[in-house]
């Protein structure tokens, strides 16, 4: 795919601060690589009267394919195509826009370390996109960019010339012109609607997200007359997502009119806020509760056995005492949108060297997962039919074992503090059972005899005094003597 920004220059003004500007020399052509490919940034042609700078991404589709696929949230919608036969090598999406942030990150918020002053100068500028995915056609292309003062020209694509009966394709060819424009706005405009038009993304959107939406599109979002749908699209239709985003451009558009600042206007919201705290989720506490008992065990590699979405993977990276963490599931389909809320994608190699995520089946023995410090089995015990859980014992007890096994469960005897849960019923629908505090203690104290193993019990949330705490652990500790035994035979 492939994007041109030219401007043109006098003596006193010569084009080729361009170069300053995208902080790319013209004389030189550059490669930088990204999650997707490799972007290439080079000058067609160079002088004081004219500068023409080139973005081209080279986009490796085994990767796309490999790290994104099928349709819907962070999926490209051609997948359907073919898995590695698509228009995401040549149309402009979000993987050019990702690569625009990448490599033009200083250009985008307007900084020159060489010429300070050049940044806040406005100057001719004419931005070619030759292949553009435009779903709305040419008139939603005009009616994304006008407002923001851009002489557009978006002709369409035929869908193949020589049969002009088929008519035409969802691509345009954009040329975009302005006879007084920042380099800086227009890489944010970009930016956000280059993916709004081809309504889709590559990668799984966030909650960070909105900050970043708002941060890209601070002087010109609040008051463009399609702000919702760009701000739906560019959400990827996540619509609490588009919902928090409107909410706040409103307060920056209220903040404007009153000349004011947006806290000045958001502080009623802030104190109330602040004085009806809201009840740490259960959760929460059992992921706190989990790496306190680790930490306290003095672990650095963990497995978290059954690790479904992520979310304790993602906590025990926050902590750098954790050096390894492997998340196991027998779901693909957890596995991949664990990857996407870990960001595996974009995570920087140090990073990306702590974390592993692979597919297995806790009922069977795994060599992979030998020699670890600790395990977690966090509300997995209980999705499994009572007639396997001896083969899970053996799996992690037997064979795998590590000197510290965290066990959660959910505590049946609370059910009846749950108002929205009838009587009688467990708490997930995939539950094959739920233990009481005796029935749990029974199994762990069992399975800790048969392996070695010394074993206490943690209670995980409010301990009511009647029914016990939402969720109860089991925190197994190897005795000392079976540990010296193991290490003398290894």
């Amino acid at each position: 795919m492939f994007l041109t920004i030219s401007t043109t220059g006098t003596p006193e003004r010569p084009a080729t601060d361009l170069g300053y500007l995208l902080h790319k020399h013209p004389g030189k052509a550059q490669a930088f690589s990204t999650s997707y490919g490799t972007a290439h940034v080079l000058y067609p042609e160079a002088d004081e009267q004219r500068c023409t700078a080139a973005l081209l991404l080279e986009v490796d589709a085994v990767a796309l394919v490999r790290r994104g696929k099928g349709k819907g949230r962070g999926g490209a919608p051609d997948a359907a195509l073919a898995q590695y036969v698509n228009d995401r090598p040549y149309a402009a999406s979000s993987l050019l826009a990702v690569a625009i942030g990448a490599v033009f990150s200083s250009a985008m918020r307007g900084v020159c370390g060489a010429r300070p002053e050049l940044p806040a100068q406005a100057r001719p500028l004419r931005v070619e996109v030759p292949a553009l995915p435009a779903r709305g056609g040419p008139g939603l292309v005009r009616r994304l960019f006008e407002p923001l003062g851009w002489t557009v020209t978006a002709e369409p694509v035929a869908l193949d010339a020589q049969f002009p009966e088929w008519g035409d394709s969802r691509y345009v060819r954009l040329v975009l012109e302005s006879g007084s424009r920042t380099v800086a706005e227009a890489l944010r405009h970009l930016y956000v609607l280059l993916p709004v038009l081809d309504d889709a993304k590559h990668y799984w959107v966030a909650a960070d997200e909105v900050d970043k939406l708002l941060r890209v599109g601070e002087g010109w979002l609040p008051d463009h007359p399609e702000q919702k749908l760009i701000t739906s699209r560019y959400l990827s239709r996540r619509w609490s997502l588009t919902r928090e985003a409107m909410a706040r451009l409103e307060l920056v558009r209220l903040a404007e009119t009153d000349d004011s600042e947006v806290e000045a206007i958001d502080n009623a919201v802030a104190a109330e806020a602040e004085a009806e705290e809201k009840p740490t989720p259960l959760a929460v506490q059992r992921r706190d509760a989990i790496v306190a008992a680790l930490t306290e065990a003095g672990a650095a590699r963990v497995l978290d056995l059954g690790c479904g979405e992520g979310h304790l993977v993602q906590t025990l990276l926050k902590d750098p005492r954790f050096t390894e963490i492997v998340g196991v599931d027998v779901s693909m389909r957890a596995l991949t949108i664990a990857s996407r809320r870990l960001k595996l994608d974009r995570m920087g190699e140090r990073q990306a060297s702590r974390v592993r995520l692979f597919q297995g089946s806790l009922a069977y023995t795994d060599g992979r997962l030998k020699g670890y410090d600790a395990a977690v089995l966090s509300e997995v015990v209980e999705h499994l039919d009572l007639p396997r859980l001896p083969a899970l014992e053996y799996a992690v007890f037997g064979a795998a074992r590590p000197r510290t096994v965290l066990v959660t469960t959910p505590n049946v005897e609370y059910n009846v503090r749950w108002e929205s849960l009838p009587a009688g019923h467990v708490r997930h629908r995939d539950h094959r059972f739920e233990w009481t505090r005796e029935e749990f203690r029974t199994w762990a104290g069992a399975v800790a005899e048969r392996h070695g193993y010394g074993v206490r019990y943690v209670a995980v949330g409010p301990d009511d005094p009647e029914v016990g705490p939402p969720t109860q652990m089991a925190v197994f500790t190897m005795n000392t003597h079976t540990n010296e035994k193991e290490a003398k035979a290894a």
